[in-house]
């Protein structure tokens, strides 16, 4: 018969090891299995709920540190016929349409993937497949509307069978992302998926490392979360993300008018 003080310890040392593990992925608390699931639980299950982190405080971005290019078109509009025009890597040569963005270029926050997909590709928009789906869901579960954010990639044409973005089409097309963030001045990026978490803040770290934080991309808040797609491929990810999606809103709401 197993001694029950050897089976209370052996449980003590698992769950200290899965706490050290939580820790260094930026996880300061988590949840008890009873908690209450968020509004995105509804809709997805494998969400749970996660008190955010505390919030760090963000004032306006300095203009300087978002000042456009001058050798970019200075409105959207021209920048994305610009981009459909673009040549600057392999890339235009099997492409069926580049895909400029989605939403409002009023938009507060601005979602960031890494480049489209097929769907995409077929459609001249970011983010209408399976993935977009998600995401729409995503959005609304921190209680906006697709129309409300903007939303683009760091790529703006399609890499063949979706493989990662090579680092020399990121570098050609990146400008043209910066132009958008520069013309756009969002009070708030959500990166999505690592490549474009690499990309906006020139690091080689990993996604476990980065997210559960938040950064700046030249005085705008960043916060990392996984890629929609990434989630449809592993659920036990959602947890996660939704943590990420709290903290994107309370974000946004620290950051209102009026806010205190």
């Amino acid at each position: 018969m197993t001694d029950p003080r050897e089976e209370l310890s052996a449980i003590a040392r698992e769950a200290r090891t899965m706490l050290e593990r939580e820790r260094t992925r930026g996880r300061e608390r988590i949840a008890p299995s009873g908690s209450s699931p968020g509004p995105l639980a509804l809709a997805l299950p494998g969400f749970e709920t996660q008190a955010p982190q505390p919030l760090p405080t963000f004032g306006p971005p300095p203009s300087a540190l978002l000042a456009t290019r001058p050798d970019l078109p200075d409105d959207l509009g021209t920048l994305a016929r610009m981009v459909s025009e673009c040549r600057k890597c392999g890339l235009c040569e099997t492409r069926t349409n580049t895909v400029f963005a989605d939403g409002s270029p009023r938009a507060r926050l601005v979602f960031i993937g890494e480049a489209p997909g097929r769907d995409e590709d077929q459609k001249g928009l970011p983010f209408v497949g399976r993935a977009g789906q998600l995401l729409d869901k995503m959005i609304a579960a921190i209680d906006l509307k697709r129309e409300e954010v903007y939303i683009c990639n760091v790529l703006k044409c399609r890499p063949p069978e979706n493989r990662v973005p090579a680092p020399e089409e990121v570098e050609q097309c990146l400008p043209y992302l910066e132009q958008q963030l520069a013309l756009l001045k969002p009070a708030l990026i959500c990166a999505l998926g690592l490549s474009a978490v690499q990309a906006l803040l020139k690091t080689k770290a990993s996604m476990a490392s980065l997210r559960g934080r938040t950064f700046e991309y030249k005085g705008i808040p960043l916060i990392p979360t996984y890629h929609p797609a990434a989630l449809l491929r592993n659920p036990g990810l959602k947890r996660e993300a939704w943590v990420d999606l709290q903290r994107v809103r309370d974000t946004l709401k620290a950051g209102s008018p009026g806010s205190v």
